[in-house]
């Protein structure tokens, strides 16, 4: 059986971070590197003694690669995409997977269209701490989850982005948030602004579940340091996972228990996910549908951010 053989569209710092964990998964073979930028593209091209192209309609023609990992800018992921889909490629697009939820819905329905497989860049769904913590709650470790919250902070990014903070940010927790309760939030109010960006740099978005259940994410650009977090608070205790340093801790009113994780990095089990879904003909761990959902909340607190009030998820199609 042949290498999978794969390709990387966009050689910012993701899209590096894509071509080094792809020369390091066993079985998977990085053939192209691409970016508009040519010096871009060649330096990762040498850097990895990959062939490289500034023009990604090459990849797509070229019948040895199989599946794209797409890390270009949030406004070309649909165009990129869907060219690749069409194609015939296996697709793993970065987050957001599109700009407009109409783009995220013609992806799904391309995809299931030409049989190809399309997920979505939560790196944080493969962080071991996160997996961790939906064993414990499977368990019954701290009972029923009643609230989330999340903390997602940092200094302002060098480069300006095309999305804000919301977009970019708060995304990876909401589609944990997504994960960690069993159906959608009813309602969704966001309070945000923006001191130093086209967009906005700074929010706090609370999802409303039913039964009362509450999640809250704050994130900004503003912050001097890096911080990542989240606590889970149950009937029964409470975990707190810390992203970075992959840390988990469980408490209750009898203890406070720290799991030992060895460390892995998340990129490398999902994208070794994702090849794993392609040559075995799975659904992806991460799948279009997932990152549909996530932009939907992220479209309903923009507009709660717009209009000062709480915004109905059903509202949003």
């Amino acid at each position: 059986m042949k290498p999978l053989s794969t390709a990387v569209v966009g050689c910012g710092v993701w899209g590096r971070n894509h071509a080094r964990v792809y020369k390091q998964i066993p079985d998977i073979q990085l053939k192209t590197v691409v970016d508009a930028d040519e010096t871009k593209a060649r330096e990762i091209g040498e850097l990895y003694k990959v062939e490289w192209s500034t023009d990604s309609q090459k990849v797509f023609e070229d019948h040895d690669i199989d599946a794209v990992s797409i890390c270009t800018p949030t406004v070309t992921h649909a165009e990129i995409a869907l060219k690749a889909i069409k194609h015939g490629k296996h697709v793993l697009v970065e987050k957001p997977m599109t700009n407009t939820l109409e783009e995220a819905k013609k992806l799904i329905e391309t995809a299931e269209k030409h049989a190809v497989q399309l997920a979505v860049g939560f790196v944080e769904r493969f962080n071991p701490a996160v997996n961790e913590a939906m064993n414990l709650i499977d368990q019954g470790k701290i009972g029923d989850v009643i609230l989330a919250h999340t903390r997602r902070v940092s200094r302002r990014p060098l480069r300006i982005g095309d999305v804000g903070v919301i977009k970019d940010l708060a995304i990876h927790d909401i589609d944990i948030v997504n994960n960690l309760f069993p159906e959608e939030p009813d309602s969704v109010f966001c309070t945000a602004g923006s001191i130093a960006h086209a967009f906005e740099d700074y929010a706090n978005i609370n999802l409303r579940y039913d039964g009362n259940r509450n999640a809250f994410i704050e994130t900004n650009w503003l912050t001097p340091r890096i911080v990542r977090n989240l606590t889970i608070t149950g009937s029964e205790g409470i975990i707190t996972v810390h992203y970075r340093t992959q840390e988990i801790t469980v408490e209750n009113n009898e203890q406070l228990i720290q799991p030992f994780l060895p460390y892995k990095e998340p990129l490398y089990l999902e994208l070794q996910s994702f090849t794993n879904a392609v040559m075995n003909d799975t659904t992806p761990e991460v799948t279009g549908e997932d990152g549909l959902n996530a932009l939907r909340i992220c479209e309903a607190a923009l507009r709660s951010a717009k209009t000062g009030e709480t915004v109905n998820l059903e509202d949003i199609k």
